[in-house]
């Protein structure tokens, strides 16, 4: 395959090189939704099975040619992230974020450092670089989970807002880290070679807020479905441009142009459409980085690699557990929420990738292989920790049509649906039937006493009165709770018995 490739004109090896890798991402995500893994996992182990390691389909010329592919993914990725950023949201739950994410962070990148140091016995610039790293958390593989699954509620915004700021730290991290080295490097350390970096992060956040004001101007009412996305990924992929210029992440810029943009507009369809427009992007980018794994490359790493990989998902937990804990969060999010912040690739692979360029060769090397296969790992372990963690905060809805079937069926469905994480949705909906099922008695009544059939007597009464009792409890609860439930969802299960009306005539002779 490889030297059939090498033979065809460039044009042609591009378009067969991409069919080759979009199609080996949808054959094992076959097989691992059988298995019921993430496609994210499919995806990597597409990667690694066609990549230079196993049967070396892809020239290595066109692997260097999709290196772009990651900052495009992670400037998609990042835009959708900063949604979440509502203003009302970030007033309710700014500071429990801003804490808890701190202190994940921060943990994981200061024991990951430690630990090499005075365990492994490396240098400080090894291990520094390496713990600015471990900061980081993988948003994209996050993201496919979440959105495979349809999760939602608390802990899932929690989830991306931490992170979203999680990447925020890991970015600033690893610039002070770049400057110390390069300082070090010279003979010198100034105070300039602190403060550039950070500045040109600044620089870029601004521009974000220009851009996300700028959008919100250019998408008028009138504008068409396909302009709309024409202008976001026209002002996506410029902002990316910028960026790459300046040798920095994507990911803030473009997480703030996608955060000012939905609080100015409040316009979700857009966001909508980006998605319905990503997917093949996300998978070449995800089988890109498992072709970029060198397999063999993992015995010379051996216990340094396996150390960081154990190390930093113990800082994750260690620290969201300590932070959630001071911050009184729910059990739920205090006990899950580390294990859905285990994935970590595309943010650390593109700066294991600078990090190379900054360290000695050898060394260098050693952290691109170690984050590199680390990585390969977190995404295997990561999404599948993220679905554990979304599934026992009760954010997917386990076997939902399997226990619907069974609540239709047999009277003892309401003990199984708490099991299977239907609690909230089953009440709501008797609810809804027994709201329905009063007024329609009530329009029976009217209808009949003005065709002229006798009125009914004082034995009515009581029966009404009795029925009206009997559901005024339950319109309570539903009035409580019904701002946290799916509107659609609502519609799309519940159907109006189709006795109901016979059973309002009931009431009304």
């Amino acid at each position: 395959m490889l030297e059939f490739l090498n033979g065809l004109n460039g044009e042609t090896e591009v378009l067969l090189t991409l069919s080759i890798i979009l199609f080996s991402g949808f054959i094992l995500t076959r097989l691992t939704n059988t298995l019921n893994m993430p496609k994210v996992s499919g995806y990597i182990l597409a990667g690694i099975l066609i990549g230079p390691c196993c049967l070396n389909f892809i020239p290595s010329s066109m692997m260097e040619g999709m290196s772009f592919v990651s900052d495009l993914a992670l400037a998609f990725i990042a835009f959708g992230v900063g949604k979440f950023f509502k203003k009302e949201v970030l007033m309710r739950t700014g500071r429990k974020i801003v804490v808890i994410t701190l202190s994940e962070a921060l943990a994981a990148g200061v024991l990951v450092t430690l630990s090499l140091k005075f365990i492994f016995r490396l240098n400080w610039e090894f291990a520094l670089i390496l713990g600015a790293i471990a900061t980081a958390t993988a948003p994209a593989s996050t993201m496919m989970t979440i959105n495979q699954y349809k999760a939602k509620g608390e802990f899932v915004d929690t989830l991306l807002q931490i992170v979203a700021l999680d990447d925020v730290v890991c970015l600033l991290a690893f610039s002070i880290v770049s400057a110390i080295i390069n300082g070090n490097a010279a003979g010198r350390l100034s105070v300039h070679d602190v403060l550039v970096p950070v500045a040109y992060n600044i620089m870029v956040i601004v521009l974000g807020i220009f851009c996300g004001y700028f959008l919100s101007r250019l998408l008028i009412p009138a504008r068409s479905r396909d302009n709309r996305l024409i202008l976001a990924i026209a002002m996506l992929l410029g902002l990316n441009g910028i960026c790459a210029a300046m040798d920095i992440s994507p990911l803030l810029s473009c997480m703030v142009f996608g955060a000012v943009y939905i609080n100015l507009t409040r316009d979700k369809k857009l966001f909508r459409q980006i998605n319905s427009f990503t997917p093949p992007v996300m998978s070449v980018f995800f089988i890109v980085s498992g072709m970029n794994l060198d397999l063999h490359a993992l015995g010379t790493v051996g216990a340094i690699g396996v150390g960081y990989f154990v190390i930093r998902i113990i800082g994750k937990y260690m620290g969201t557990y300590l932070s959630c804990m001071l911050m009184g969060t729910g059990r739920a999010i205090r006990n899950y929420m580390g294990l859905a912040l285990i994935p970590q690739a595309g943010v650390a692979i593109g700066l294991a990738f600078l990090g190379q360029r900054m360290l000695p060769p050898d060394t260098g090397n050693m952290v691109l292989t170690i984050i590199l296969s680390s990585s390969v790992l977190y995404e295997m372990v990561g999404p599948v920790s993220a679905k554990a963690a979304l599934f026992l905060s009760g954010s997917i809805p386990y076997g939902k049509a399997a226990d619907k079937q069974e609540r239709a069926e047999e009277p003892g469905g309401d003990h199984r649906a708490e099991e299977s994480g239907e609690t909230e949705r089953e009440p709501v909906s008797r609810t809804v039937l027994e709201e329905n099922a009063v007024p329609e008695a009530e329009v029976s009544a009217v209808s009949e006493r003005a065709s002229g059939e006798e009125e009914p007597g004082e034995d009515a009464e009581p029966a009404e009165e009795e029925e009206l009792a009997a559901v005024l409890p339950e319109l309570l609860e539903y009035n409580r709770s019904v701002e946290d439930c799916d509107v659609y969802d609502i519609e799309r299960e519940v159907k109006p018995p189709k006795n109901k009306k016979k059973k309002g005539k009931k009431v009304s002779k």
